[in-house]
Order: C-alpha cells, then sequence, then structure tokens
C-alpha cells in the first residue's frame, strides 16, 4: 500500500512542478526545478522524489519525456493544502470595481458585464448562471387593468425583482372583480415560493365566490407561465471563447473541437457551476478534470461561486485547462461574487 502522506520536500517539490507546468505548459524536469528554486538538494534527489511522487499518483510523465507533468490528484492536493491564495492587485480590482461603478443597473447587462469581465481578467470560458428565482418567495401581486378584456400581471419577488406577463380572457373583466381577485391572491400567495405556488395553486382557489370563478379560471390556467422561472428559457450567459482556446492545450486540433463543443453544450456549464452552489454555497468550489461527470470535462477544470440577491442565487465560474492559476483565479471568482451579489442587491431593493 503506497504511503499518502507527504513529508515537506516532497510538498515543495509537488507544488514547483505545479507552478512551473502552469507557467510553462511542459514537462517539469528536476534540473529545471533545481535551477529555479533554492532547495539545497542536488538533481539526484529531486528526481528521486519525483520518482516518488509518480509512483503514489500526483504527477506523471508523457511519453518519453524527462519531464514530468501534475495529475488530477496532484491538482487536488495543491488546491486543498499547498497553493497560497493570491491577493488581489490594486489595478485588478480597480478594473473590476470600476466596471461595475459603470455598468447598467438592469439584472440582465449586469450579468452579462460579469460574465466578459471574468473572461478577460481570467483568459478562461467565463459563465454565470441567471438566479434560480424558483426558490424566492412571492412579496406581492399587482394586477393592471389595460382593457376591458386583457390585464397586466406584476410579480414582485422578495429579492427586488421583478416578472409582468399579460393575460387576455373573451367576456369582459370589471374593476371591481379585479380589485378582489389581487386582494384573494396577495392573502394566498405572499411569502410563497414560486415553485410552490405552481404546485399548489388550484387547490388554494377551489373555493372562490362565483362571481370571481371567471377571472380566476383565467390564473388558473395560466399558473405555470405566471409563476414559472423568470429566466427559464435563457439560463446561462458564456463568455471568452477566443481567450481559452489561445492556451497551448488546444494546438491540438482533437483538443480545439473539444471546447467549441462544450460551448454548446450549455447544459453541462450550467450542471458543474450548479453543483459547485449546491456543495459549499459560501465557498469557492473547485472541480479538477476526472472529478467532473460529464466526459466532455474531463480534461478541464472549474472554480466557481454563488452570488445571492436575497434569498436566490445564481452562480458565476471559469471553466478552463486543468493547467489553470489556480491562485489568482480563486481570488477573482471570490471577489467578482461578493461584488455582484452587493451591486445586485442593490439594484433590486431600490
Amino acid at each position: 500500500m503506497l504511503k499518502e502522506e507527504l513529508n515537506n520536500r516532497e510538498k515543495n517539490i509537488l507544488r514547483y512542478i505545479i507552478q512551473q507546468f502552469v507557467l510553462t505548459a511542459s514537462p517539469v524536469g528536476s534540473r529545471n526545478i533545481t535551477r529555479k528554486y533554492k532547495l539545497g538538494i542536488s538533481p539526484a534527489t529531486v528526481r528521486n522524489i519525483m520518482s516518488d511522487l509518480e509512483e503514489s499518483g500526483y504527477i506523471d510523465h508523457p511519453h518519453t519525456s524527462a519531464g514530468r507533468i501534475p495529475t488530477d490528484k496532484g491538482y487536488r492536493i495543491y488546491v486543498d493544502s499547498l497553493m497560497e491564495l493570491q491577493k488581489l492587485r490594486k489595478k485588478e480590482i480597480g478594473i473590476i470595481e470600476k466596471s461595475f461603478e459603470q455598468s447598467e443597473t438592469d439584472t440582465d447587462e449586469l450579468l452579462k458585464l460579469t460574465s466578459k469581465l471574468l473572461s478577460n481578467i481570467t483568459r478562461q470560458l467565463a459563465a454565470v448562471t441567471y438566479p434560480k428565482v424558483d426558490s424566492g418567495t412571492l412579496e406581492k401581486i399587482q394586477i393592471v387593468s389595460l382593457s376591458s378584456t386583457r390585464i397586466l400581471v406584476v410579480i414582485s419577488i422578495d429579492s427586488g425583482l421583478v416578472k409582468t406577463i399579460t393575460l387576455e380572457q373573451q367576456t369582459e373583466l370589471k374593476p371591481s372583480q379585479i380589485d378582489s381577485v389581487q386582494r384573494l391572491l396577495n392573502e394566498r400567495l405572499s411569502g410563497l415560493s414560486l415553485k410552490d405556488i405552481r404546485k399548489t395553486f388550484k387547490d388554494r382557489f377551489k373555493d372562490v365566490p362565483e362571481d370571481h370563478k371567471s377571472i380566476m379560471r383565467l390564473f388558473i390556467d395560466s399558473a405555470d407561465k405566471i409563476f414559472k422561472d423568470i429566466h427559464s428559457s435563457n439560463k446561462v450567459l458564456i463568455s471568452g471563447a477566443k481567450d481559452v482556446i489561445r492556451q497551448p492545450e488546444f494546438d491540438i486540433p482533437e483538443r480545439f473541437q473539444s471546447v467549441i463543443e462544450l460551448i454548446e453544450d450549455q447544459d453541462v456549464i450550467i450542471h458543474i457551476l450548479e453543483k459547485g452552489g449546491e456543495s459549499r454555497s459560501d465557498q469557492v468550489y473547485i472541480s479538477i478534470g476526472s472529478e467532473n461527470e460529464d466526459q466532455k470535462l474531463q480534461d478541464y477544470s472549474s472554480i466557481s461561486k454563488e452570488y445571492k440577491i436575497g434569498n436566490i442565487s445564481g452562480t458565476l465560474g471559469v471553466i478552463g485547462p486543468k493547467r489553470m492559476e489556480y491562485s489568482k483565479v480563486v481570488a477573482i471568482v471570490d471577489y467578482v461574487s461578493k461584488l455582484l451579489s452587493e451591486v445586485l442587491t442593490n439594484v433590486n431593493t431600490k
């Protein structure tokens, strides 16, 4: 049985191999390590340590190369216990904060900005999922008469997000009916999540007065449409394809094709981001290579974190080659998530 606990020398050598591989995208040899880092040991000793690390599955050597590259297991121990989290430089913080200060106050525009900002700074594929409004609770419903047969329904969620939908029926709608139905809807639905409302709407209004049945039938028939997730048809924003394909990994045609297929399969990206949000919602989540369930992500790592608007949330993050600058990208994702949460909360509660 191979030992799993690394000593300090082994930890340092593994850390230096990963740092060098991230910088150069080339296999790292023992001579390279001893020249660059003052270890106080010979190249032969470094080779022996590298041999032990390879035997334990932390590094591997491609083909007949004398150099080594990190394995998924090596990357995992690196991000969990060996890397030092970078502090963002003032220049990077300034770029991020200035972008948000100059942005539109519309939620959609803020999410688009965030996706582009993340890809520009990290040079990786960046993605932002829309907030999962299903978990948001209904604050109030307003009904506005547009004509004798048409009404505008305004759904306000406690996070500050608003959805509007127009409904129409054949019979005339009286103002007194509209006021009464609005009051009834708020009495029975306020404080419930949109998901719960969709599931139980019909049962909650079985006993409506006879003179309200016509308009209430309109709501019952349209409940799924009225209370569905605001962003159900557009769930994720992706940026940075041109940046990630410039990485050395994609000089090989097969790998270039794989990243194009990944970008086109939004469900895969949504799944990996949302898995991160569900696992550790208050922390940055890192998934590396074979840890990803989908085959399309076996050569990639993802770094993600939730952002929040009140009690609803979405997820933002980056996806790129496993050879990414984890310490820097983690700091960027963490900072952008916190700032986006603050900006969206301020915008939607004004």
